[in-house]
């Protein structure tokens, strides 16, 4: 019954949410309440969007309210049990003061930061720290297709083991044309498990990869192909292709620390000299 009720009011709240004009003035009625908080139609300003019928706003309404219910419901249990020991408003200050902090820190980074990393810098950077990039599992560069098993095998066969550069077009032409899934950039680095998923079980493992660099098979529905071009052991120094987008955000990473702390120091610096600053003994 307090369910029909409850539907009924936010129907009519619909209504009067879509009549316009002078009966908008009625709008800011009551929708829920909860203790000494209460929900009002006017506080739902931009929720329910233009042209929607009176019971899809109903339902909009309706479960807006039952969310607002629910929060404020939270939010007076959570205040009502602050442990006596916690300073709410030292905590709204640090949190207030961290928030301006960031911001401000934002701004000069944005002002002040050079963006560009080189390829040279990022290369230099990932030969003096290689031991930051250890590979935790096996890469491999390779080509993979994943064909229907109704694809003409003889063309495939034709272009997939041919050296000829001007194949190459008509190989990607051939999986854009027949390919569930095609893999022929042989100079991305994929992880091994990424690889490993596609082809049927065991086709390719930690263990055997190193061997079978190329193979053709069929699990009945498809047929696969690949061929192996590169392989990375876990546990060794990752390929430099492989982590040069790591290692520029580390060198922007660290450029940015380096920056805010020279301005945090020459701010230091500069207001010292104005006698702004006095450190107590």
């Amino acid at each position: 019954m307090q369910k029909r009720l409850l539907l009924l009011l936010l129907t009519l709240s619909a209504l009067l949410w879509q009549c316009g004009g002078d009966e908008n003035k009625t709008n800011d009625r009551p929708l829920a309440q909860v203790y000494n908080k209460t929900l009002y139609l006017s506080e739902l300003d931009g929720v329910v969007p233009e042209g929607v019928s009176k019971e899809d706003s109903a339902l909009i309404i309706s479960a807006y309210a039952q969310r607002w219910v629910r929060e404020q419901l939270l939010m007076y249990e959570a205040e009502r049990n602050i442990p006596k020991d916690l300073n709410i408003d030292e905590l709204v200050r640090d949190y207030r003061a961290s928030l301006v902090r960031f911001n401000f820190e934002e701004q000069i980074i944005g002002q002040q930061l050079d963006s560009t990393v080189s390829e040279a810098e990022t290369k230099a950077f990932y030969e003096n720290n290689k031991d930051q990039f250890q590979l935790e599992s096996t890469i491999l560069k390779c080509k993979l297709l994943k064909l229907p098993a109704r694809a003409p095998q003889s063309e495939i066969n034709k272009l997939w083991y041919s050296r000829k550069a001007s194949d190459e077009a008509n190989l990607n032409a051939f999986a854009r044309q027949w390919a569930a899934l095609a893999l022929l950039d042989d100079e991305k680095w994929y992880k091994l498990e990424e690889i490993a998923a596609i082809l049927p079980k065991g086709t390719l493992t930690a263990d055997n990869v190193g061997s079978r660099r190329e193979g053709t098979l069929s699990d009945g529905d498809f047929r696969y192909y690949y061929r192996v071009e590169e392989v990375a052991q876990g546990k060794s120094t990752a390929p430099f292709e492989y982590v040069r987008e790591q290692a520029s955000k580390v060198i922007l990473h660290k450029r940015k620390q380096e920056l805010l702390e020279k301005w945090k120091e020459d701010l230091y610096q500069k207001e010292l000299r104005r006698e702004n600053i006095k450190i107590m003994q």
